[in-house]
């Protein structure tokens, strides 16, 4: 999974996983003052129960972590994974 990276990709409010060129999967959101709600998170479906999904919810979370920004999260993957690692809880708007 080295040559996986996670890019933010503002213009298309989402978060974009690849190996090179190509896509594996993304997560979606919606800016909101202070924030961002994560809407969706997908896997292409060769990639899925491989780890990917994980991977690009942690990068979107400590990204946002690192903006100082709140995380709203509507898609039940993430909300899923925040619950399951407290650190992440924090980002959760009171």
């Amino acid at each position: 999974m080295d040559e996986l990276h996670v890019e933010n990709r503002p213009e298309r409010s989402r978060y974009e996983l690849r190996r090179g060129h190509e896509l594996i999967g993304f997560a979606d959101y919606r800016p909101r003052e202070g924030g961002i709600a994560i809407t969706h998170t997908e896997v292409e479906d060769e990639y899925e129960g491989r780890g990917f999904g994980t991977r690009l919810a942690q990068a979107a979370l400590d990204d946002a972590r690192e903006r100082g920004l709140e995380v709203d999260p509507l898609c039940p993957f993430v909300a899923h994974f925040m619950r399951l690692h407290p650190e992440y809880e924090r980002l959760r708007p009171e």
